[in-house]
């Protein structure tokens, strides 16, 4: 199946056969969009807190108890301090037995910048579809389960105007690489060390001399610092943090292993000592094409435009690694931008905090719950996402 198939496999007979032109479940699609649009106040109070109050990841000790104290007086079970200091879980069942949905806010900014990746909007995106498929069990009864997380599920990004993009994303490795050596004067007797500075210097070029010979479509970047270093000393220690990314999981660890040997050659260079420590991977984002075309279906009856192109198809999502384990969907959302103001930029803050970003946030959360619901009441399109994810697995490796 591609991207843009509609599925249409419903066989309730006690429900009238879907027509051309017509969204799966209009009564559900009615509930979201009425839940979300009476909760735009509410919603928007949250993410102006977030993005004023921008907290580093693993740090979000405020956007914790904030979207907490918010979803126990929407009526869910919250759980604080999920597994992590500033993780949450909050749940809403309806009924006995149903399918379960999983939804996730992602809450945390970048240094010096802020939320410059939007991640306000992210938040309340997941707040929104919680919500909006809570109401639809319960108005509608509906049986079935919804989980909340605080971890991604859409994306802003610069796009064309009213635009949805279910783009995939780079995979990634992290690295963090320490050079050892000896501290010695710099001036009187610098033979007597061992330049751990040096060894990282030598380890940039060799990378920059690497990307001569690496795929358009990879990427290797990093920084380096260090502790307690002053001019007249020889530096014995540095630590340098290094991403690596390819399109395909299988093709990053190729490439990781060829920037390995850089680290490797420039120890031996400057006689310095080498250590690889936190390497963590991140696999590519696996769009299931089945979630896909629904979520295309409703946001070109309804919304607006699919794309796949655009979004972070260039960048790295850790949401990769939920799509290697289950079915999923992360769309990215177009929100306005000024030139060289995309991702990661003081003006991409800016941008977050817009009217019109809201009102973008707010009609990716009604198609993404909309999409969610026909997981959950849709048995036949339910066995063709699981269909599609054993494809993917198949045909990737994993």
């Amino acid at each position: 199946m591609t991207a843009d198939a509609v599925w249409r496999p419903d066989t309730n007979p006690t429900k009238p056969p879907l027509l051309p032109g017509d969204v799966y479940r209009p009564d559900i699609l009615a509930v979201i969009e009425q839940t979300i649009d009476s909760l735009r106040p509410q919603l928007r109070e949250l993410s102006d807190k977030i993005h004023a109050h921008p907290e580093l990841m693993f740090q979000e000790h405020y956007a914790h108890d904030v979207y907490t104290e918010f979803l126990e007086g929407q009526g869910w079970v919250v759980q604080k301090h999920y597994l992590l200091e500033t993780a949450w879980v909050a749940t809403y069942t309806h009924g006995q037995g149903g399918r379960v949905l999983g939804v996730n806010s992602e809450m945390d900014a970048l240094p010096g910048i802020g939320h410059a990746c939007g991640h306000n909007l992210i938040g309340i995106a997941g707040v929104a579809v919680a919500c909006a498929a809570k109401a639809a069990m319960q108005q509608l009864n509906i049986d079935g389960k919804v989980i909340l997380l605080g971890t991604p599920r859409c994306h802003p990004a610069p796009g064309p105007p009213y635009s949805i993009s279910l783009s995939s994303s780079l995979a990634m490795v992290r690295l963090q690489v320490d050079y050892g050596g000896k501290t010695a004067h710099a001036g009187l007797s610098p033979w007597e060390g061992q330049n751990a500075l040096d060894a990282a210097v030598l380890a940039y070029t060799n990378i920059g001399l690497l990307r001569q010979q690496i795929k358009p479509t990879h990427r290797v970047h990093g920084v380096f610092g260090g502790k307690d270093w002053a001019p007249n000393i020889i530096p014995d220690n540095c630590t340098v943090d290094w991403f690596v990314r390819a399109p395909l999981t299988k093709e990053v660890y190729d490439t990781t292993d060829r920037v390995k040997a850089c680290f490797q050659a420039a120890a031996t260079a400057t006689a310095t000592t080498v250590a690889f420590t936190n390497e963590l991977i991140g696999n590519e984002l696996v769009q299931n094409k089945a979630l896909g075309g629904e979520l295309a279906d409703v946001i070109r009856k309804q919304y607006g435009n699919i794309d796949y192109e655009w979004g972070i198809s260039s960048a790295s999502t850790d949401f990769g690694n939920i799509t290697y384990l289950m079915p999923a969907l992360h769309p990215g959302f177009s929100i306005p931008t000024v030139p060289k103001g995309g991702n990661h930029t003081k003006e991409f803050a800016a941008a977050a905090a817009t009217d019109t970003a809201h009102e973008a946030c707010y009609t990716v959360s009604k198609a993404l719950a909309h999409v969610g619901m026909r997981v959950i009441t849709d048995k036949a399109f339910l066995a063709q996402v699981k269909l599609v994810f054993e494809e993917d697995k198949k045909s990737r490796g994993f």
